[in-house]
């Protein structure tokens, strides 16, 4: 292994400083690519996992608010909020994202499905097949779907 991979797994801080410097003056011969290669490929993929994880907790509780119009509650409406900002914000810094949204739409849903059956109780079949959102409503801040389904 060389210094570089050393450093990288003694200490990641001090590996990021020491590569940021070689990039800066121009020492590209000297950079550990391997590691900067797979970290930069794993930042790719954690935006993706983000961006799943956001909207799966979205779905579930725009579920759990459609179907459970009796416990609504002002806690799931501000984890509505925040999933919808964050969400925001996560596209608005990389837009490429929008890209995959509607692909990662359906994955998410499911999984959103058994999120929700499992918090409320509702049985998995009792809820829609397919996402009954669309992205621009989901994302919408004033979008609580108000019948039950």
């Amino acid at each position: 292994m060389n210094h570089l991979g050393s450093v990288y797994e003694q200490d990641f801080c001090l590996w990021i400083c020491h590569n940021v410097e070689l990039l800066k003056n121009g020492l590209l011969s000297q950079i550990d690519v391997k590691n900067i290669t797979e970290e930069l490929e794993d930042m790719g993929r954690s935006q993706h996992r983000e961006l799943m994880s956001r909207l799966e907790v979205l779905f579930a509780h725009l579920l759990k608010w459609q179907h459970q119009p009796g416990h609504r509650s002002n806690s799931w409406k501000g984890t509505m909020v925040e999933q919808r900002h964050r969400i925001r914000r996560l596209l608005k810094a990389s837009p490429s994202l929008k890209h995959q949204i509607e692909k990662r739409k359906t994955e998410a849903y499911s999984d959103a499905v058994e999120y929700a059956a499992a918090e409320t109780g509702i049985p998995e079949s009792d809820f829609p097949q397919s996402c009954p959102y669309s992205l621009d409503d989901a994302l919408d801040k004033d979008f609580y779907p108000d019948e039950a389904i």
